[in-house]
């Protein structure tokens, strides 16, 4: 069978794959897309009795670095035995020729994947231990030893901010879709105002709830996934990326902001903050606008490269057209931030 939106597999072809890779006996292979993600097209491969997940990259001209199924199979086959969790990674085909392009297997994880931040039908008391679970993974990831991991060459120590600002705005300002003023001020603003101090780990770059796989019945994180954007950077840049949430409004795009947390037993941000402090010993809230105007800036970079890749045909995701015009949305809240940081500095 083939995949959604036109992306097919060659099953006769990855079967013999499986079967060379030692991961089929001969059984029939069949495979179902995955949903999930704008980027790599993900399916469920089912071959006999053993189930894979089975990303590649997606057909078309690609911007240069974008899609590097290399880099996620390199740092998950890395973090394996540490306390990040991850799945195991199984074969990665740099031969196109397979399947049409490159791609890699690893195991199937069968657990929870939450999209709703506010964990409807969720008891308060479980949404505080699934936040406090997101925020002890990722306070783990950012004190991997890079050195010992073997990731020393996983990305460029030092400069994080600059460097980021100034591949996201490149693409923005090579795109055919037109950026709101928003934007425009912000890729001027931030290369201006990037705190003093720096410090190097391993990031995610992508760190939110439904990139996690909870165990079925327990608040725990059995997986982390998508590593696409990982790189050696800024783990405060990292961090304040999921921490966006706190204030994109719920009715715009995967936020809680406006929702009654306490409520709903959610930590409001502060509260998160002095979390991840006390396991990390960072003390990120000096510079915080900062860091939220950064990651909304780059969020919305994100999303306006979706815009252009369903301007260009080329979008993996039928709702690739709706998901690229909340990129405008996002800056202007990232806007916001900046101006608070400004006036708040000396």
């Amino acid at each position: 069978m083939s995949g959604t939106e036109g992306i097919g597999l060659d099953l006769p072809r990855l079967a013999d794959y499986l079967r060379t890779a030692g991961l089929n006996g001969g059984d029939n292979v069949s495979a179902s897309a995955l949903s999930g993600g704008q980027s790599n097209p993900t399916f469920c491969v089912q071959a006999g009795g053993a189930r894979y997940v089975l990303r590649k990259k997606p057909p078309g001209n690609l911007l240069p670095g974008a899609h590097a199924i290399d880099r996620e199979y390199r740092v998950m086959q890395a973090l394996a035995g540490t306390l990040v969790p991850v799945p195991r990674m199984l074969a990665y085909c740099d031969d196109a020729e397979v399947i049409g392009s490159p791609f890699y297997l690893m195991e199937y994880i069968d657990g929870r994947i939450l999209v709703d931040q506010s964990l409807p039908g969720t008891q308060p008391a479980e949404r505080t231990a699934i936040y406090c679970e997101m925020n002890r993974v990722i306070a783990a990831l950012h004190g991997i030893d890079i050195d010992a991991s073997g990731l020393q060459t996983f990305g460029k120590p030092g400069n994080y901010f600059s460097r980021q600002i100034g591949r996201w705005s490149k693409q923005c300002r090579e795109s055919t879709v037109p950026v709101n003023d928003s934007m425009k001020q912000l890729m001027d603003w931030l290369p201006d105002h990037i705190p003093p101090g720096d410090e190097t780990a391993l990031v995610h770059g992508d760190y939110r709830l439904d990139n996690l796989v909870f165990h079925r019945t327990k608040p725990r994180v059995i997986g982390v996934l998508d590593w696409e954007l990982s790189t050696l950077g800024h783990p405060l840049a990292d961090f304040a990326y999921q921490c966006m949430s706190w204030h994109i409004p719920a009715e715009l795009w995967r936020g809680i902001g406006g929702l009654d947390l306490a409520a709903l037993g959610i930590p409001d941000e502060r509260s998160y903050l002095v979390m991840y402090a006390k396991a990390t010993g960072r003390q990120p809230a000096e510079h915080w606008d900062f860091y939220l105007a950064y990651n909304l800036f780059r969020m919305a970079a994100i999303l306006h490269g979706i815009a252009q890749r369903a301007a260009d045909g080329t979008a993996n995701s039928p709702d690739a057209v709706e998901t690229g015009a909340k990129a405008g949305p996002l800056a202007d809240i990232g806007w916001q931030c900046a101006l608070r940081y400004g006036a708040d500095s000396p």
